[in-house]
């Protein structure tokens, strides 16, 4: 089977109060459709509670194929054994990160709305770069706003993938996808959703599929 054009990338809640609870449902909503990667983002909670979460969470993750990708902590990633580290613009220099977690993890770079910090990013050995928030978004502090069009500019010069992140929702999924996305970032998009998380992955499938043909490639 061809892998899709472009593919969901779940980001966990802010707070994970029942690990086993939360592990339930993630294997659910795994199980209702494709999903590229997890990424696990905890802020401000002890080493320790990122640890419980990740020896939980992983193995359901990696299971089904899913890339498990830890926000903000190479050192925490590379000790926990996950596939790699997102990095924001006010952590560790990629190339410090990439010195901890070696060359086969995964490092992807916030880049907000700017094609300048995606490029150094790249040229820096980013495995991919994120833009966002496309939309308003409650998760976390959004500084920027970024628009699809940067999306499709990316595609069209640049072979690192992109992942769209910020307030995405099944009713903007298709619109992010037509506009060249090769990933889109969901957190509150799908453990909010009304008729459940697995309902929203399947939902979310379907409207990416619908903007990848949008793209008439």
């Amino acid at each position: 089977m061809a892998t899709p054009l472009c593919r969901l990338y779940l980001i966990t809640p802010p707070r994970l109060d029942d690990l086993a609870a939360f592990g339930h449902v993630l294997a659910h909503a795994l199980d209702a459709g494709d999903v590229a990667a997890l990424q696990i983002r905890l802020k401000d909670v002890p080493d320790e509670i990122i640890a419980a979460a990740t020896d939980v969470l992983m193995p359901i993750a990696q299971a089904r194929g899913v890339a498990v990708i830890l926000n903000d902590r190479p050192d925490l990633a590379a000790q926990l054994g996950c596939d790699g580290v997102h990095l924001g613009q006010d952590d560790m220099p990629l190339a410090s990160a990439r010195r901890i977690v070696g060359p086969d993890r995964m490092i992807g770079v916030s880049c907000h709305d700017s094609l300048h910090l995606a490029m150094e990013a790249a040229e820096g050995g980013a495995d991919y770069v994120a833009f966002g928030a496309f939309f308003p978004t409650t998760t976390k502090d959004a500084p920027t706003r970024a628009d699809p069009e940067l999306l499709t500019g990316w595609q069209a010069d640049m072979v690192i993938p992109c992942v769209a992140i910020g307030g995405i929702t099944v009713a903007t999924a298709r619109q992010i996808a037509a506009a060249g996305a090769d990933f889109i970032a969901v957190s509150a998009g799908v453990w909010s959703y009304g008729d459940g998380p697995a309902a929203a992955v399947a939902a979310f499938n379907a409207e990416i599929a619908l903007g990848v043909g949008d793209r008439g490639d």
